[in-house]
């Protein structure tokens, strides 16, 4: 680690170029603070959410009780052939009962006679039982069990989409960090390089050094310019990538503003792994959100799975509902046990073999996305600690080069003592400076492949949304 504080503070020395005024320096964070919160991907990982709050409003609407009211009436040359009026509440519960109560008034000349009622009309309660399928789960039931995994499902999708969005903002930062860092040191370089050519040009016309020297200084000034114009290309296009993800309330697409730098490569330090990481990685793949994504979709099969068997079951519904006659403002003053209206409904294919073709095929995709979800559980564990092992190996190669680069610089800085001396020659000086260029580029290299390799060991784990 001391070495790798010498490495930068002689890095900066070399690359230390002033920013105007008008600088602005776009932190990692503060960058994915912005994409997180203003990305439209971001606003369609929040209306996931309200997708699952709204299935689950929906399904709970089955349960809704419901007001009804049905009229009929026929008139014919003058003479009313009925009239028939059925109004009440019906309230269906969770257990597969249904309450019911209301008013019927029946009158006409023609009206079937089982439709007649008092003059003052019929009140009637009672209750509808299912004693055989759907006794324990029915198609509602389950549509609302389905809707409460639906509602997990959509926060597991709106941290998918965050994880993916930050991963790809977060690579992208990276290579505008590197590209803006290369630019100063080919900045850097060409300024060296000129400053070397006059020199050696002033030096030739005054008989201290040989004229040829002059024409390597000055191969030297235009190999180091075309490094420094496709380096400006190149943080020009990152700028551009950069601005893809940066909007304002999802709607409005930015321009990232001339003079904005990522931060310095001062305070860029790599980032090292935990030992423990090891020991925690079952229980941190065991929350992958991909992976309990899997899972609710088979609880889901798994409750087809109970209605389809609850299907084999023969149907059997019960219907009983007392009336009694509204007399004089009192509803139940006439009531009478004598009085009621029943019903018995039963129904049962004889082979069953839709039911348990059905049942079987749910079965089998059960099995299925067991098995499937057993191989993508295997596959994270393996994206997983390979993102690992590079990320840890990142940091040892980059602890391993800060020797390399302090070692290039004082080469550097003995050759052009010794040059100055006239004791070396300007193509060893631009031998040892390419050198310590290229070492330079290289670290920039591995400090941004060690930010990487941090990004994909948390995006395979799915956790990259809530860091």
């Amino acid at each position: 680690m001391k070495k790798l504080i010498v490495v930068l503070i002689v890095f900066f020395s070399f690359n230390a170029v002033a920013q105007p005024d008008s600088t602005v320096v776009l932190s990692y964070q503060d960058f994915i603070n912005i994409v997180v919160s203003e990305h439209p991907f971001a606003k369609t990982a929040d209306i996931k959410i309200n997708e699952g709050e709204a299935t689950l409003l929906y399904a709970k609407g089955a349960f809704d009780p419901k007001v009804y009211t049905v009229v009929g009436q026929k008139y014919f040359n003058g003479d009313q052939y009925y009239s028939k009026i059925d109004g009440g509440l019906k309230i269906p519960t969770w257990f597969g009962i249904e309450l019911q109560g209301g008013y019927e008034q029946n009158k006409g000349t023609y009206l079937n006679p089982e439709n007649n009622t008092p003059g003052s009309g019929l009140l009637y309660g009672g209750i509808s039982v299912t004693a055989g399928q759907g006794l324990l789960i029915d198609k509602r039931r389950a549509e609302l069990k389905k809707a409460h995994l639906f509602q997990q499902v959509s926060k597991l999708e709106r941290q998918i989409i965050l994880n993916d969005l930050v991963f790809t903002a977060g690579t992208t930062y990276w290579s505008w960090f590197k590209s803006y860092n290369t630019l100063l040191v080919f900045n850097e370089a060409t300024r060296l390089a000129e400053e070397r050519f006059d020199a050696v040009k002033s030096g030739a016309n005054f008989g201290d050094r040989p004229a040829i020297d002059t024409l390597e200084a000055r191969i030297q000034v235009l190999n180091r310019t075309l490094g420094l114009q496709q380096a400006e290309v190149d943080f020009k296009n990152a700028s551009v990538l950069l601005s893809i993800y940066l909007w304002a309330d999802g709607v409005v697409p930015l321009e990232i503003a001339d003079g904005t730098i990522p931060e310095s490569i001062e305070n860029i330090e790599a980032i090292g792994t935990n030992p423990s990481f090891l020991l925690q990685i079952d229980s941190m793949i065991n929350n992958h959100p991909a992976l309990n994504q899997s899972r609710y979709a088979i609880d889901q099969l798994e409750i087809d799975q109970r209605l389809k068997r609850n299907q084999l079951l023969p149907v059997v519904n019960l219907k009983y509902n007392p009336i009694t006659e509204y007399v004089g403002g009192e509803s139940f003053g006439n009531f009478s046990a004598n009085n009621y209206i029943w019903g018995l409904e039963f129904q049962m294919p004889i082979l069953l073999r839709k039911e348990r073709g059905s049942l079987s095929l749910t079965a089998l995709k059960i099995k299925e996305d067991n098995l499937k979800l057993d191989n993508m559980q295997e596959v994270v564990r393996y994206k997983v600690i390979s993102a690992w092992n590079f990320w840890s190996a990142t940091k040892d190669q980059i602890d391993l080069y800060a020797e390399t680069v302090e070692n290039a610089n004082n080469l550097l800085e003995g050759e052009r003592r010794l040059f100055n001396l006239g004791e070396s020659s300007l193509f060893m000086v631009n031998s040892r400076e390419v050198g310590y260029i290229n070492t330079q580029l290289k670290f920039i290299e591995l400090l941004t492949k060690n930010r990487n390799a941090e990004l994909a060991t948390v995006y395979e784990l799915g956790n990259l949304a809530n860091n």
